[in-house]
């Protein structure tokens, strides 16, 4: 388990200010402080381009996942891994610029600190099948395969229906985690 220090919890309290996230946030939510990952590795382009990275344990759970996959005519695709703290606070700022409610966008995305992105042990995943981060990935064969086997390699589903989180249904968000 990786120390969270008090400069770090700090940090996220003067973002949470500054962003007008309420000091209750995390206790309201359920969540804990997530540690901000240091060492990535890539796992791959996203369906933008982009080098999509994740810490190196779920990166090769990943990469053996994917590749199983594949053995069953089924294309899992990167399409988000590691965000750090600063890229969490750029996403609720823009989307505060364009007018969305803060309540709106904590609902779609966590506060920043609060990210299982933030340790490069989550991917949101897609396929061919469906347009990217759409509720309609859980009808696809790939969700199927990833509800039947993701387990098998460390990953779960972050963010079920009704999640006590309070997050929106996210069928497209797995997290890795050791045993």
């Amino acid at each position: 388990m990786v120390e969270i220090s008090f400069d770090y919890f700090r940090r996220i309290s003067a973002l949470h200010h500054e962003l007008g996230i309420p000091a209750n946030y995390a206790e309201v939510r359920g969540l804990t402080l997530q540690p901000e990952a240091t060492e990535l590795v890539s796992v791959g382009k996203t369906d933008t381009g982009h080098d999509c990275r994740l810490n190196l344990d779920a990166a090769r759970a990943w990469r053996s996942m994917q590749a199983r996959a594949a053995e069953h005519d089924i294309e899992l695709i990167p399409l988000s891994g590691f965000r750090s703290v600063e890229r969490q606070a750029e996403i609720v700022r823009g989307k505060l610029a364009l007018g969305h409610t803060l309540e709106e966008i904590l609902s779609t995305i966590a506060a920043p600190g609060y990210s299982e992105h933030h340790t490069g042990c989550a991917i949101d995943v897609g396929t061919v099948d469906v347009p990217p981060l759409e509720e309609a990935f859980a009808i696809t064969a790939a969700y199927a395969w990833l509800e039947r086997h993701g387990e098998h390699f460390g990953f779960r589903l972050s963010y079920p229906r009704d999640n006590a989180s309070g997050f929106i249904y996210e069928p497209w968000h797995w997290c890795w985690s050791e045993g």
